[in-house]
């Protein structure tokens, strides 16, 4: 970092009383009951039932410590959010690497979870730009874990940890230079295959007819109709669209070839509609939408009123009042080979049989034992957020168990944020048990946190 300025200081030195705070509360926590960070926000799908928990307070860790833009990098607390980064970044003509989706998604909860965006064709996923994580460990410690101190096993094993080893209380992430403005390009096609290889070709190349591209992903509306979106940021625009009230981003791709964005609502495009959950809300109606206060149309409004119907099972019994089929929540982000992409789009359909879908490629640029994708394999990420009727005489968890067994005779891997059905041994198979246990010894020995197949298996 440059000069500290007086600023800098005060917001380190509150920085300390909170890591202060949360140790010591930590500590005080009964013996007996698992911990909880007590967030404002969340993110994650699995409904955990009937755990005693106790909860840990995070109020005091979610602001950004300071914007270096002569380092390129941030020091930043580790329940801020995404939207707080990108508003403080921008001011200075910067931005996280990987900007996930959604606003309320945190900076800790994308190292220790699993994060991607538009970018990660190039950039990876969010952890990658880590330079360095201060970590409250299982076993009570506050260590600082880099790629090249004598926490390295703790700093590559972080990510996909699901606070299993820790939590992240600050981290230090690279910046990337932006322009103002990001040109979009929407590739219309017909055939799965030629969607997959074309999306191949402009991430490898990165490049789409002679320019180059700063962000690629894509939708799949259905088996004759695909998109794939290319991005480049520009120094001016000749207008600008606003997808925050009315309009509607993702039904603008099946009718605009070209489009013109500010850079944060780039970042933000998805957020307004939660992709395109939002209709089963009826905000995406004209009546509703014109009623609605625009500052409740953001994905973590919608994700509290899942929960709230989680809790009171409301769509299940207006569901059996009309005489309807029970539905499987099938929520759920995965990742196959490019080559395999049509292959699994095809299974999607016909199996499952929900759209849209969101595509987004990746290549993870290290070696990240618990997520173990293939070094510099291109794959991409599928993303389907929705409820599906039953077929008669199966129960919850037939499309989701469907799901995981294709993904992985695919060669591809499963986000954990939501719920997963595996058994015990094909779980630690395919997340690298081998890698996890001796860093899981070595910063919790004494098991006070959750395993990660507890956490994210078994909903504890």
């Amino acid at each position: 970092m440059g000069v500290i300025t007086v600023q800098q200081m005060t917001q380190m030195s509150a920085h300390r009383r909170a890591v202060d705070q949360i140790r010591e509360s930590y500590a005080a926590l009964p013996a007996d009951a698992v911990p909880r960070l007590a967030k404002a926000t969340t993110n994650l799908f699995r409904f955990r039932e009937g755990a005693k928990a106790a909860k840990l307070s995070a109020r005091d860790l979610d602001q950004v410590i300071e914007v270096d833009p002569i380092t390129m990098t941030a020091e930043v607390q580790g329940m801020t959010t995404y939207e707080h980064l990108v508003d403080a970044t921008l001011a200075h003509g910067l931005m996280p690497y990987v900007v996930p989706q959604l606003k309320t998604i945190t900076l800790g909860g994308a190292v220790t979870g699993l994060g991607i965006e538009s970018s990660s064709f190039r950039d990876g996923l969010p952890h990658e730009s880590v330079e360095e994580l201060e970590i409250l460990t299982g076993d009570g410690r506050i260590v600082v874990a880099r790629d090249d101190n004598e926490h390295r096993d703790l700093f590559r094993a972080f990510p996909n940890s699901y606070g299993t080893l820790g939590y992240a209380l600050r981290i230090r992430i690279k910046l990337r230079a932006v322009e103002p403005y990001v040109r979009l390009s929407h590739i219309p096609f017909t055939d799965a295959d030629k969607c997959m290889i074309a999306m191949k070709e402009i991430c490898e190349s990165g490049e789409h007819e002679g320019e180059r591209v700063d962000f690629v992903d894509g939708t799949f509306f259905g088996p004759g109709e695909l998109y794939i979106t290319v991005g480049r940021f520009a120094e001016r625009a000749p207008y600008l669209s606003d997808y925050t009230g009315m309009r509607i981003y993702y039904r603008s791709i099946q009718t605009r070839a070209r489009d013109w964005l500010t850079v944060r609502d780039y970042l933000w495009r998805w957020d307004t509609d939660w992709f395109w959950c939002s209709r089963a809300f009826g905000v995406q109606g004209a009546l509703v939408r014109s009623l609605m206060p625009r500052k409740w149309m953001r994905s973590d409004v919608y994700r509290k009123l899942v929960g709230l119907d989680h809790k009171y099972g409301v769509i299940a019994r207006v569901d059996r009042w009309r005489g309807q089929p029970l539905q499987e929540s099938v929520i759920q982000d995965i990742e196959v080979p490019v080559e395999r992409g049509a292959e699994f789009l095809e299974f999607f359909h016909d199996k499952v049989g929900m759209a849209p879908v969101w595509m987004c490629p990746l290549k993870s640029n290290g070696e990240w034992p618990l997520y173990p994708l293939e070094q510099g394999r291109l794959y991409v990420n599928f993303g389907f957020w929705g409820m599906v009727p039953l077929p008669r005489g199966q129960f919850d968890g037939y499309y989701n168990r469907l799901i995981e067994h294709q993904v992985h005779e695919l060669d591809g891997h499963k986000s954990l944020y939501s719920t997963s059905f595996y058994p015990r041994d094909e779980f630690w198979k395919f997340y690298n048990g081998k890698a996890y246990w001796p860093v899981k010894r070595a910063y919790d020995g004494g098991g006070r946190l959750l395993d990660l197949y507890d956490k994210c298996v078994r909903g504890r």
